[in-house]
């Protein structure tokens, strides 16, 4: 690559050798990643992965794409992108695993309006961590930068991740019946969704300043709250799935219970979930106070507390909540499916 300039191109404001630099900066993270599939390293003109023999009988690749979406204002306001790709990863796989199917491998998309090597180096640092936790490879990627487009400190992160899961244990929402259970698996926080309202409610975008006070009630500045990572789940549903007949998973991300949880079951049933059951995080009363929100909007908006809801035969519960414990998730029963109702309704 030594010979690869442009004096023209840069002038335009786009730098070539600081894509190189870049590349070779985050090279040792990636290569935290790599798990028996990875072929080739990062480099080629496309990431390639060995599928795994005589593990299934009906292969199925179940795939999902996702961004951090605008909790990178807050990452670019403090100055803090070495966890921001953990999200990233986060929302992808999160959304993979509720097909029961194990994440194989990761590609990330960063457009910047100038790339600065140093500040790749630490987003994809987060990625990286982000696939070790997810124990998927990152094969791939690309950084674009975007003089004009958006301005020097600006960027934009997306990604998607790819699994792979045998046809007949990928879970059917139709065999959710009355009396089965929902298991709540804790959030680490907001994770990466409704920052639009989130930053609204604070007047974060007019007042930096509130990211820097400090909440008795959160123990800590606004920022170190709204900037906890994305909890990843793959480690604990995957075993689950395992171990007990799952009937449904579900991911509670952007839309909250109402318009996720009932994509984890069919037209025969409803869910009843029990707001004393609930462990609500402080984060969520502030925002809810700060912007007076409704409590339905909160619901319909946030995770209030909830990153994954598991369904499975109330017999199987107890031996779910042990289970999940021993990944040192902090998980409990939330609420029931019930017959005569559609949608979610909370009590």
């Amino acid at each position: 690559m030594q010979n690869s300039f442009s004096d023209s191109y840069k002038d335009a404001g786009v730098d070539v050798t600081s894509g190189y630099r870049a590349v070779e900066l985050i090279k040792k993270h990636v290569n935290r990643t790599n798990t028996q599939g990875v072929l080739e390293g990062i480099g080629g003109f496309g990431g390639l992965f060995a599928l795994p023999k005589n593990d299934f009988k009906e292969p199925v690749l179940v795939s999902g794409t996702d961004g951090v979406g605008t909790k990178l204002k807050i990452a670019m306001i403090t100055d803090k992108h070495d966890t921001i790709g953990i999200d990233c990863v986060a929302m992808c796989v999160n959304d993979i695993i509720c097909a029961g199917a194990k994440p194989l491998f990761f590609l990330d998309y960063i457009a910047l309006g100038k790339n600065i090597p140093e500040k790749v180096e630490k987003i994809v640092a987060g990625v990286a961590e982000g696939c070790v936790q997810a124990q998927c490879a990152l094969v791939g990627g690309e950084t674009a930068e975007h003089p004009g487009m958006m301005d020097e400190n600006e960027y934009d992160l997306a990604g998607f991740s790819v699994g792979i899961v045998d046809k007949s244990k990928i879970p059917d929402k139709n065999n959710v019946k009355k009396g089965d259970v929902i298991i709540s698996l804790a959030s680490s926080g907001v994770h990466s969704n409704a920052f639009s309202l989130t930053r609204k409610v604070f007047n974060i975008d007019n007042d930096y300043s509130i990211l820097e006070k400090r909440f008795a009630d959160l123990g800590k500045t606004l920022a170190e709250e709204l900037m906890i990572p994305t909890k990843i789940y793959v480690k604990p549903i995957l075993k689950l799935f395992e171990k007990l007949p799952v009937r449904s998973v579900c991911h509670i991300t952007g839309g909250g219970f109402h318009e996720n949880l009932p994509r984890a079951f069919g037209e025969n049933t409803g869910a009843v979930i029990q707001k004393k059951a609930m462990e609500v995080p402080e984060i969520f009363r502030l925002i809810q106070a700060a912007g007076k929100i409704p409590e339905r909007d909160m619901f319909n908006t946030y995770n209030m507390g909830t990153g994954m809801c598991v369904i499975l035969q109330p017999e199987y519960a107890d031996e779910a909540l042990r289970l999940l414990g021993s990944f040192g998730e902090k998980a409990s029963v939330i609420g029931e499916m019930k017959e005569g109702i559609s949608g979610v309704r909370f009590e």
